[in-house]
């Protein structure tokens, strides 16, 4: 009886050691690095804007769709907004829309942002920063492209020229 017990524990003890170096090891060699990858949906989201409503990605469906994380406090943020009124502008008359996500400030420190850059796309508050963290986000800003189809087109992490805004956007809107 004494040996059978030792074998069981054994045995226990060799699949808790398995186990245990599998989640290990997917959790230190996964090449995954929270963000959404291309190709995927991106997260759900449903924030209220600037405007007062509530904003929802499914309020976006067929569009081609710019989603960028910004902040005030972000120089890189500071810099591409103008490049990215330009292309809202621009684009005006297609099915197109950019989406600006603020991380966490109030709502004087982002509507003064707004009317100090004329910008008239929309820019819904992630108060909470749920939705940053639903998109894995590292550092700021991080845009995504999201094709009519709903999938992810690109990512592009940190400030974006007006090249970099223009060349993604005709790209998107041809898909």
């Amino acid at each position: 009886m004494k040996s059978y017990r030792r074998i069981t524990q054994i045995v226990i003890f060799l699949g808790v050691l398995l186990l245990g170096g599998y989640a290990i090891g997917n959790a230190l060699f996964s090449p995954s690095d929270g963000l959404p990858r291309k190709g995927d949906k991106p997260p759900d989201f449903a924030l209220l804007g600037s405007d007062g409503k509530t904003h929802r990605l499914s309020d976006y469906e067929g569009k081609a769709l710019v989603i960028n994380f910004w902040g005030t406090f972000c120089p890189g943020c500071v810099t591409e907004t103008p490049d990215l009124q330009k292309q809202y502008e621009k684009q005006g008359d297609k099915p197109f829309e950019i989406v600006g996500i603020n991380l966490g400030e109030d709502n004087l420190t982002v509507n003064n942002f707004i009317k100090q850059f004329g910008v008239s796309y929309s820019i819904l508050l992630d108060d909470n920063r749920k939705v940053e963290r639903k998109y894995g986000l590292k550092s700021y800003p991080t845009t995504f492209f999201v094709k009519p189809s709903g999938e992810i087109m690109d990512i592009f992490v940190g400030p974006m020229t007006e090249n970099d805004i223009d060349e993604r956007v005709t790209k998107l809107l041809q898909s």
